[in-house]
């Protein structure tokens, strides 16, 4: 038995083009193909951001306690008191900027995703190792730079799994 080819219901002898995606619209002035571009559904992505910036919270709240309470590590030994509001704060801050440099990047830069990899990978490891460079304590420093990557991690995996289901790529 053969498979029906687009040939098989055309009339004898004619010819029948083979099927090609269709191509982009062109501009009706110039004629030439639109380029895409990409766009985000920005309520969703700052709805995504928002939900970032909590998450980078409690991961620093779950660091300071853990660090804190449980191991006895000091995270701020100048006798500043405890780390939590600082670094609660700061950790939901860090990660709206991180996410409002993602929505520039998508609206003006080619390969937004690498860009964005590359500036918050460089962001977090400073973040990671500036505690090691004062005169602190030594266990403080190092345990301040690991709540740091984690915070850096964490938020470079939810916005970048944010982007993934907000970004759109359309004919301009």
């Amino acid at each position: 038995m053969s498979h029906p080819t687009p040939t098989d219901d055309a009339a004898p002898g004619a010819h029948v083009p083979p099927a090609v995606p269709p191509a982009a619209p062109r501009d009706g002035v110039t004629g030439t193909r639109a380029a895409p571009r990409l766009t985000v559904e920005t309520s969703r992505f700052w709805a995504g951001a928002a939900a970032t910036a909590l998450v980078a919270g409690l991961v620093g709240a779950v660091g300071v306690l853990l660090l804190e309470r449980v191991l006895g590590v000091d995270l701020r030994p100048d006798g500043g008191g405890s780390a939590m509001a600082p670094t609660v704060l700061g950790s939901a801050l860090a990660a709206l900027a991180a996410a409002a440099l993602l929505h520039a990047l998508v609206v003006s830069t080619p390969r937004p995703r690498a860009f964005f990899g590359w500036i918050l990978a460089l962001a977090t490891l400073v973040a990671t190792l500036l505690p090691l460079t004062g005169p602190d304590d030594r266990g403080s420093g190092i345990a301040t730079g690991v709540l740091h990557l984690l915070v850096g991690i964490a938020t470079w995996s939810l916005l970048t799994g944010v982007l993934g289901w907000t970004v759109r790529r359309v004919v301009a």
